[in-house]
């Protein structure tokens, strides 16, 4: 496994963060737990929930079987580099206005409260903003991120789903506060969604923020299965996409089976190469399938194979201005 410092941070973290979306919804506890202990064996240290998942009623199931996985004991939690979110609605509607969706330093006290509780652990080392909220100063959500912070409950603050301009102007205000500030953004971002290098990418790394992408295979577009018709699958039929799509994933296809890998490992490789990225967010449903995802870290992309993937899957031209004038 290889490792990376966090954004600007000393935090080190390895090159695939692990993803618990999947824990609790369509992986049971048992398989959760054999897929965190086959990643800390594989050298992944990184791992990241939110308290959203499980989704619904059953939100923080998934942080719950994490706190279960950690109550086992080996030192599980000492190996582990934790992230979790808040920013949705998971509290009982009958607990006021306050439970609606935000950054506010209520939400922020309540939902660490929360996900310590359920995760069984006296601190995260990285709690990310899950969305943007512009309806709260970041007077108010830095001052609550120090509180927790000088508290011992959180090691680092981090944003998901910011656009390019919300790194700037909070990390304009955590300058002022003399404030670290984000260290990482997790956003989507994979060879079918380029838009985040005209302005995220950019910013982030003007700024010292990590990139984190989510959805490295694009639910499934970019999967070994694409071309495929799995039962109970994410993925289109072939015979649903329109014949320029179906030529860029057989073009796809063939290109990884060139390289002797699959569309999974190459997916995530691609990634990899780009100096913006920390960690790319995977997301094994079986154990089996993140042996599959661990190949990533053998692919090995030269500029050829980069130039075939842009044309394969062009992006938006560069950063901006220069992709659309000069």
């Amino acid at each position: 496994m290889e490792y990376t410092s966090l954004g600007r941070s000393g935090l080190k973290v390895s090159r695939l963060c692990l993803g618990t979306m999947n824990f609790g919804v369509s992986t049971d506890e048992k398989e959760s737990f054999r897929i965190m202990d086959a990643a800390l064996d594989a050298g992944i240290n990184f791992f990241d929930t939110a308290d959203i998942y499980g989704w619904g009623e059953n939100s923080g199931t998934t942080e719950n079987i994490i706190g279960r996985w950690f109550a086992q004991g080996g030192n599980r939690r000492e190996k582990t580099v934790l992230a979790t979110k808040f920013h949705e609605d998971i509290c009982d509607k009958n607990d006021g206005p306050n439970t609606v969706q935000g950054l506010s330093a209520y939400k922020l006290r309540r939902h660490l409260d929360g996900s310590l509780k359920r995760l069984q652990t006296d601190y995260v080392e990285v709690y990310y903003m899950h969305h943007i909220d512009r309806t709260v100063t970041w007077e108010e959500i830095w001052g609550a991120y120090e509180i927790q912070i000088n508290a011992g409950k959180i090691g680092y603050a981090a944003s998901s789903n910011f656009a390019g301009w919300d790194i700037a102007v909070a990390q304009a205000a955590a300058n002022s506060r003399h404030f670290l500030g984000i260290i990482a953004e997790q956003h989507k971002y994979n060879l079918n969604c380029r838009l985040p290098e005209l302005e995220v990418l950019p910013s982030a790394m003007h700024h010292g923020v990590g990139i984190i992408p989510w959805g490295p295979l694009d639910g499934g577009f970019l999967s070994s299965n694409a071309l495929k018709n799995p039962v109970g699958g994410r993925t289109k039929d072939l015979k649903d996409l329109d014949e320029k799509r179906k030529n860029q994933l057989l073009d796809y296809e063939k290109f990884c089976r060139e390289l002797g890998y699959s569309q999974n490992a190459v997916s995530i490789a691609w990634l990899l190469s780009n100096p913006a990225v920390d960690s790319p967010v995977i997301g094994p449903r079986t154990a089996g399938q993140l042996d599959d995802l661990l190949l990533a870290l053998e692919v090995k992309l030269d500029e050829g194979a980069l130039d075939r993937l842009d044309k394969i899957f062009p992006g938006p031209g560069g950063v901006t201005p220069n992709a659309y004038a000069w």
